[in-house]
C-alpha cells in the first residue's frame, strides 16, 4: 500500500488533468440560465466516460448531496442523498481554489478501500458556486487508469510473487549458510584446546557470507515486495543493486582479514594472495563510489 501512495504521488498530477479533462468534456463549468437539470442528465455520459469510478454524486453550494450515487457497486449506488459533505477535504479545497481538483488517498466510509476524489465546480453567469460534481476512484483503479505499469497491474502482481519466491530461496540458503557456519565451532563445546583455526576461520567465511545474503533479502522484500519508501540520493531504481554491492564489499573485506591473520599464522609466503583479495576489494569500493557518483549527478540534472 505504501508503494502505491508513492506512485500516486508520482502522477497525481497527470490523473488531475485525465480526470477534469474527462469532467470538462461532458460538462461546461458554467452553468446557462440555472438549469440544473441539464448537468444532472450528463452524469450518466461521465459513468460511462469512467467506468472504474467507484460513486459519482452531486453537492450544491453548502456541501449537501443534492443527488444519489451512481456506481456499479450495488454496495453503494442510490445512496447518499442528503448527507452533510461541507467538512470534506474535496469541498472546501475546491472552493478555496476556485477550480477542479483531485484530493489525496483516504478510506472510504462506504467501501473501507484507499479512494480519491475528483471534484468539479460549476458556477453560473455570476461566478456564483451552483454545484459540485464529484467522482469517487480506488487508489487502485487510479493507478491502472494513468499508470498501467505501477505495481497493481497484472506484470506488477506477478513481480512481486517472483521476488517473494526468490527472497524466500535466498533466505533459505542464508539460513543453511548460517547453521553450517555456527555448526562448525559449536561441534566442539567448551572444549577450546581442539578448535581448528583452518575451521574456524570457515566458519567466518560463512557467516559473513550469510548475513551478505540476507542483507540482500531484506533489500529485496523490502523494496519489492512490501513496497517501502526507497532512499533517495542514490537512485530509487538502483537500491538493490547498491546494497547487494555493498553488502558484497563487506563481506571480502572480511574475508581478507580473515586471510591474512591466517596466512600469517600458517603460511606467510601466501600474504600476497590476501594482498590481491583487499586490492580488489579497494577496486570494487572505487568503482561503486563512481557509479553512485554517476547516479548523483544524472538525478540532480
Amino acid at each position: 500500500m505504501i508503494k502505491e501512495i508513492q506512485e500516486y504521488a508520482e502522477i497525481r498530477t497527470k490523473a488531475r488533468a485525465y480526470l477534469c479533462y474527462i469532467l470538462s468534456r461532458n460538462i461546461s463549468q458554467t452553468m446557462q440560465n440555472g438549469n440544473l437539470e441539464l448537468v444532472l442528465q450528463k452524469l450518466d455520459n461521465i459513468n460511462i466516460s469512467l467506468p472504474q469510478s467507484e460513486a459519482i454524486y452531486v453537492l450544491d453550494g453548502r456541501g449537501k448531496q443534492i443527488t444519489e450515487n451512481i456506481s456499479s457497486n450495488s454496495t453503494v449506488s442510490n445512496l447518499g442523498k442528503g448527507d452533510d459533505r461541507s467538512n470534506r477535504a474535496y469541498f472546501y479545497r475546491t472552493i478555496e481554489e476556485h477550480r477542479c481538483i483531485l484530493t489525496d488517498p483516504y478510506p472510504s466510509l462506504l467501501s473501507n478501500y484507499l479512494v480519491v476524489t475528483a471534484s468539479f465546480p460549476i458556477y453560473d453567469e455570476k461566478d456564483e458556486l451552483v454545484c459540485i460534481i464529484c467522482i469517487d476512484i480506488t487508489l487502485k483503479n487510479i493507478l491502472k487508469m494513468v499508470h498501467p505499469s505501477s505495481a497493481d497491474s497484472l506484470f506488477g502482481s506477478f513481480g512481486r510473487v517472483v521476488y517473494s519466491a526468490f527472497s524466500i530461496a535466498l533466505f533459505a540458503v542464508a539460513l543453511l549458510l548460517f547453521i553450517k557456519g555456527v555448526g562448525n565451532f559449536i561441534s566442539y563445546g567448551l572444549n577450546f584446546q581442539e578448535i581448528d583455526i583452518n575451521e574456524m576461520f570457515k566458519s567466518t567465511i560463512l557467516l559473513t557470507l550469510a548475513l551478505a545474503i540476507f542483507d540482500l533479502v531484506k533489500a529485496i522484500f523490502e523494496e519489492e515486495v512490501l513496497g517501502k519508501e526507497k532512499k533517495h540520493g542514490s537512485g530509487d531504481a538502483h537500491q538493490t543493486m547498491v546494497r547487494f554491492l555493498g553488502s558484497i564489499i563487506i563481506a571480502l573485506s572480511i574475508e581478507s582479514l580473515m586471510l591474512v591473520f591466517k596466512f600469517a599464522l600458517t603460511d606467510p609466503e601466501k600474504l600476497l594472495y590476501a594482498v590481491y583479495l583487499i586490492i580488489g576489494v579497494t577496486a570494487l569500493m572505487i568503482g561503486l563510489s563512481i557509479y553512485l557518483r554517476a547516479i548523483n549527478s544524472s538525478h540532480s540534472k
